[in-house]
């Protein structure tokens, strides 16, 4: 072996360390069928309001999991989260139809949001567990064409 070849080996092996590590630690995909935490643009208020609803949620009290993320919107209009968790609630409560509004509203406050817009009504593919049917007859979710 020669002196430039063994000069770079260190380099070459921690490169290709650095690649290995940032190939693994890939981010978990974001919960689907869950509601989501408070942001941190989020009032103290309505913070505690979707993590009591949170809480509730995960009691599958979906009645008053809605009733606390419903005060949560009221509190913060403007909060995708609030929106897009009453949506949860009332996705697994049902009917399906009272959800559709509160996914589209958290859709147009949060463009783009990985979660919010993998919502049950704008997915193409999947479900979610829900004791109510996914979708209405003609296959769309409250809306028509």
């Amino acid at each position: 072996m020669n002196g430039k070849t063994s000069r770079y080996r260190p380099w070459v092996s921690a490169l290709f360390a650095l690649w290995f590590i940032g190939a693994c630690a890939t981010a978990p995909p974001p919960p689907q069928n869950e509601p989501l935490p408070p942001p941190g643009n989020a009032t103290p208020v309505a913070a505690q309001l979707l993590l009591d609803g949170n809480r509730l949620f995960a009691e599958h009290r979906w009645t008053s999991a809605i009733m606390k993320f419903e005060e949560a919107v009221q509190a913060q209009p403007t909060l995708a989260e609030a929106h897009y968790n009453l949506g949860m609630a009332l996705y697994k409560k049902g009917p399906v139809s009272a959800a559709s509004p509160h996914f589209i509203e958290a859709a147009d406050l949060a463009p783009g949001h990985p979660v919010i817009w993998n919502a049950p009504p704008f997915r193409k593919y999947g479900t979610v567990e829900s004791s109510t049917p996914t979708s209405a007859p003609d296959g769309h979710f409250g809306h028509q064409h």
